[in-house]
């Protein structure tokens, strides 16, 4: 089984911001995304850039995953943006608006021209119509030696601000969107992470919604704000009454008398090897979340 690495709260962070990047070192986020592109005004984007290349490149925010959004692939700052993330070395770099699998391929040929290095990971935003039609080829683009695409991001704001659907909740208007994206990502070992929730003084709606992430599939939630982290944790994190039944479940297995068997019985219930590939996961991911 692959490595696990959390990514329950994805919190972004203007690049702009000096103070922000900085408490950003103290905060119980999981990863980071220092944001060049939507939350940084056309005239701070050099100094945003600048600010976030040294931010990453002294260091000091622990075992946070560190992600870098640049701008757009058709925006006149991309190039630099990406020149500048090379150089940052972060753990991965988030490129908006993807949609195609073939944008995933030439931005990591990109980076392999920057010199980057080859564990720079990818993220996608998932955020167009053409994202939705095209997320099988997109996720197909992720396996790869360098440059490995490791997680789709949600851009629920922009799927509503250029398919006209409303943000309901429960989001029944974008459920088919979302599911499509959970399927791609999951059938190429891609994580997948929600869309910001905007009305962040919303305690109950917030995490109703995170709730309804897990259930749907995903790995976590893009944040806004430092309020919603703790209730993210939480949500996307197992419980400790599904932890111990894991245990139980991969015990039960490796007993002598259970050895090559599909199906066995655990407290009184009927449990398959399936129970205890997700058992194992589960484990894998609490005792990730641990080590944070």
């Amino acid at each position: 089984m692959a490595t696990i690495r959390p990514r329950r709260s994805v919190l972004y962070m203007p690049g702009s911001k000096e103070r922000a990047l900085e408490k950003g070192k103290e905060l119980q986020t999981d990863a980071i995304i220092f944001d060049l592109e939507d939350a940084v005004a056309p005239d701070m984007k050099d100094m945003a850039r600048q600010q976030v290349q040294a931010a990453i490149s002294a260091g000091g925010y622990g075992n946070r995953e560190l992600v870098i959004r640049v701008n757009g692939i058709d925006t006149p700052w991309f190039e630099e943006d990406l020149k500048a993330a090379a150089n940052a070395n972060p753990d991965a770099i988030l490129v908006p608006k993807v949609s195609s699998g073939s944008e995933v391929e030439d931005v990591r040929q990109k980076l392999i021209a920057l010199g980057a290095k080859p564990e720079v990971d990818l993220w996608a935003m998932m955020e167009t119509p053409l994202a939705m039609l095209q997320a099988k080829d997109i996720a197909a683009a992720g396996p790869a030696e360098s440059h490995r695409l490791r997680a789709f991001v949600m851009g629920t704001n922009d799927l509503a601000k250029e398919t006209g659907a409303v943000i309901t909740p429960g989001r029944l208007p974008m459920l088919s969107w979302l599911s499509t994206c959970v399927a791609a990502g999951r059938a190429y070992g891609i994580d997948i992470i929600d869309g910001v929730y905007n009305d962040f003084k919303n305690e109950d709606g917030f995490k109703k919604e995170c709730e309804e992430g897990r259930d749907l599939g995903m790995d976590g939630k893009t944040l806004i704000h430092p309020a919603q982290l703790a209730p993210s944790n939480e949500v996307f994190s197992p419980s400790s009454e599904a932890v111990d039944w894991a245990r139980k479940i991969i015990a039960a297995f490796e007993q002598p008398e259970n050895q090559g068997k599909g199906a066995i019985t655990v407290d009184g219930k009927m449990v398959e090897l399936l129970h205890a590939e997700m058992a194992k996961r589960t484990v894998a991911k609490a005792d990730a979340i641990e080590s944070l």
